[in-house]
């Protein structure tokens, strides 16, 4: 579709293509509600199998109806399944992917819900419901735009989707599809439609994802536990030893202190003011932040370092014993500049480094997933950010993501002239990945209007 093909200005076009997104969202909350009503859970400890796959017949038929042709829910290696399609635009236009996911994460108990977790709930303004957000939300708005551009000209250039099944796994299914089947998805943009502004009504791309390693490290002293009273002081003791080599990985401001590690880097996108961070963070009263630097300095540009775990026995019913060994398991997210590869040797290395006594050690290395960086400039660019700043009416931002998406550096091998750009609906007022999460239906109204804008803008600029 050119731009000379019809006499409507920038303007009255925007305006067009809103009052149709509008007119879309009670079909909108529709398909949202049926969504969130299965429960699409792809771990089969927490729901049935036939959950996922009654999902994936959904949104097959759902992107069917919207103008999809070929649309299919294909096997991935880990046993999920991916639904995709396509739809061709007018000859020469260029190819965009839109990229989603249909799996959602478990309740976390039903009893700390204010509302059902299966039934789209609203309530102060916002739509409540697992998946509603993430990422089901994220569906609505592909859909939503779609339809409108179907009943206000057709689609403007060729589309194609891929929505998987089992991300909230990271079984890597998809990440494993990809590679294997080119031509399927094969795109000049592709749309990541998993994450969010940095706040409602505020249109943001994420830019930068963290990349992500952890090790296992075990210490150990003592063939077996022995009594604190007779033997503690001269003997051994491996928690002790672990709290000191954790301790050295931050300093006395909390910075992230692993040799061979730059912590100093600064942030250029949009700020983290710190009483926002304080509340999404849950951040209680009084208790200070870690690091030198501005929030989003050290969320987004520096390499951070958590201990999600320790093998000790618990207060409760423990006894009195210096214990004969400990486990922890340490995280490490990483910031784009430096490869996982590398981060988890220098992690490893710091830490080996810092046995003290003597006591036997065993690193572990976990899994690596690396940095990644989305596009900063181009025709996709460009047209996202005029889009994105038309239907929400103001500057648009760019922030980093503490989070890993390992398929956007697969999408980024596997398809290396594409434009790749993140967004979403989920904003940290979602609480996604926790109860009571929702989605502010605003969100899903401008993001599908600006989706609609970008695919119109970025085939004109195409001269199509």
């Amino acid at each position: 579709m050119s731009t000379t093909d019809t006499p409507r200005t920038a303007a009255t076009d925007t305006d067009a293509l809103r009052a149709v997104v509008a007119g879309l969202m009670g079909r909108a909350r529709d398909d949202l509600a049926e969504l969130v009503a299965i429960r699409s859970v792809a771990d089969e400890a927490v729901e049935p199998v036939e959950e996922c796959h009654k999902a994936a017949r959904w949104v097959a038929d759902a992107f069917t109806d919207a103008g999809l042709r070929d649309v299919t829910a294909s096997p991935t290696p880990d046993g999920s399944r991916c639904v995709h399609g396509h739809a061709p635009g007018p000859e020469g236009s260029p190819t965009v992917l839109l990229y989603c996911h249909y799996d959602v994460q478990p309740p976390l108990g039903e009893d700390v819900w204010r509302t059902p977790v299966w039934e789209l709930t609203e309530r102060d303004g916002r739509w409540y419901g697992r998946g509603a957000a993430d990422c089901k939300g994220n569906i609505v708005a592909h859909l939503t735009a779609l339809r409108a551009l179907q009943r206000d000209g057709g689609l403007p250039c060729s589309v194609r989707l891929v929505c998987e099944g089992s991300e909230e796994q990271g079984t890597g299914g998809l990440e494993e599809f990809v590679p294997e089947h080119p031509d399927l998805l094969r795109a000049d943009a592709i749309l990541v439609a998993d994450t969010g502004n940095v706040a409602a009504g505020v249109p943001t791309l994420t830019t930068t994802l963290r990349g992500m390693t952890s090790v296992d490290v075990t210490l150990a002293g003592l063939g077996s536990a022995v009594h604190s009273g007779m033997f503690g002081g001269p003997a051994p003791d491996p928690v002790l030893g672990l709290v000191r080599m954790l301790a050295s990985l931050h300093d006395e401001r909390g910075n992230t202190t692993v040799d061979g590690l730059d912590a100093t880097q600064t942030w250029r996108g949009a700020p983290y003011p710190e009483d926002r961070f304080r509340a999404d963070a849950n951040v209680l009263d009084g208790v200070g932040l870690l690091g030198d630097g501005t929030v989003a300095d050290v969320l987004w540009a520096r390499p951070s370092v958590t201990v999600l775990g320790i093998d000790v026995p618990p207060v409760v019913g423990s006894t009195a014993a210096v214990q004969p060994s400990v486990t922890a398991r340490v995280s490490l997210r990483l910031p784009p500049g430096v490869t996982g590869r590398d981060a988890r040797d220098a992690l490893v290395e710091h830490l080996a480094a810092r046995v003290p006594w003597g006591l036997q050690c065993e690193i572990v290395p976990g899994p690596v997933g690396e940095p990644f960086v989305g596009s900063l400039a181009g025709p996709a660019f460009d047209a996202m950010r005029v889009s994105m700043e038309e239907a929400y009416g103001r500057p648009l931002e760019t922030e980093g993501q503490g989070g890993s998406i390992p398929l956007c550096n697969v999408f980024a091998d596997t398809f290396p002239d594409a434009d790749i750009m993140l967004l979403g609906v989920e904003e940290p007022r979602c609480l996604i990945h926790a109860p009571n999460e929702s989605v502010d239906p605003a969100e899903i109204e401008r993001l599908a209007l600006a989706e609609a804008l970008f695919l119109r803008r970025y085939a004109a600029a195409a001269g199509t």
